[in-house]
């Protein structure tokens, strides 16, 4: 007869998580609130960076994990948000070489839109 050993984990860890959740997700909904600039949207972000993490880590049992399946998991999201911002200063680079090389105006006047009556 052999016995089975196995992690177990305590309940009151999920319940804490769980209020810490319900308490991030207010904060994140107290954002709506605020004025729209660049701070509501490094909250909004923030906010749930920390959720997926919590959610990552205790419910999915990604802390429990060995670092090589965790190191699988996160750098390839990592790698991606470091090549998207490369693409968006490089944005910039591209639009300006358009204006000089092609003459465009690079602040066009806004008006009617062709075929509109």
């Amino acid at each position: 007869m052999a016995s089975e050993v196995g992690q177990q984990h305590p309940l009151t860890l999920y319940f804490w998580i769980w209020g810490l959740l319900f308490v991030v997700s207010a904060a994140s909904y107290a954002t709506d609130y605020m004025e729209a600039g660049y701070l509501r949207w490094f909250l909004i972000l923030a906010f749930m960076l920390i959720k997926a993490g919590y959610i990552v880590a205790i419910f999915m049992h990604l802390k429990y994990e060995r670092w090589a399946l965790i190191y699988a998991l996160l750098l390839p999201p990592l790698v991606i948000l470091i090549l998207v911002y490369l693409m968006a200063t490089e944005a910039d680079y591209t639009w300006l070489t358009r204006v000089v090389y092609f003459g465009d105006d690079p602040y066009p006047a806004r008006g009617p839109m062709p075929g509109a009556h």
